[in-house]
């Protein structure tokens, strides 16, 4: 019986505490120049060390990444940064121009889609 209480008064807990954390959460849309597979994992995984985001997805039909994040910790304009030093557009700001040449050929933005 112990248990049982102990065991629903703790998925009570995590319940709420889910809640509370997921109420904060925003999401941006952010229009890159992503080519390919290569540029959505490079994209995402500079994305996910990113301090306060949550999780990013980029869609390469549209080239539009969503970015879910803590405004806490974070804002659109250092995602942006990020993604900008990483060597691609975001939005209507270029990319720094030492990471797009650093990129793989097929990355850069003269590559044709493949």
């Amino acid at each position: 019986m112990k248990t049982t209480i102990f065991s629903l008064i703790i998925i009570l807990f995590l319940g709420l505490n889910t809640a509370f954390t997921s109420d904060k959460d925003k999401e941006v849309k952010i229009k890159t120049s992503a080519i390919c597979e290569m540029c959505k994992a490079r994209l995402e995984r500079n994305l996910g060390l990113s301090k306060g985001v949550k999780e990013s997805s980029l869609n390469l039909d549209n080239k539009v990444i969503t970015v879910k994040y803590n405004p806490d910790k974070t804002t659109p304009e250092a995602i942006k940064a990020t993604i900008i030093n990483t060597g691609y557009d975001a939005d209507t700001q270029l990319a720094n121009q030492k990471a797009h040449d650093k990129l793989p050929s097929c990355c850069r933005k003269t590559a044709a889609p493949h």
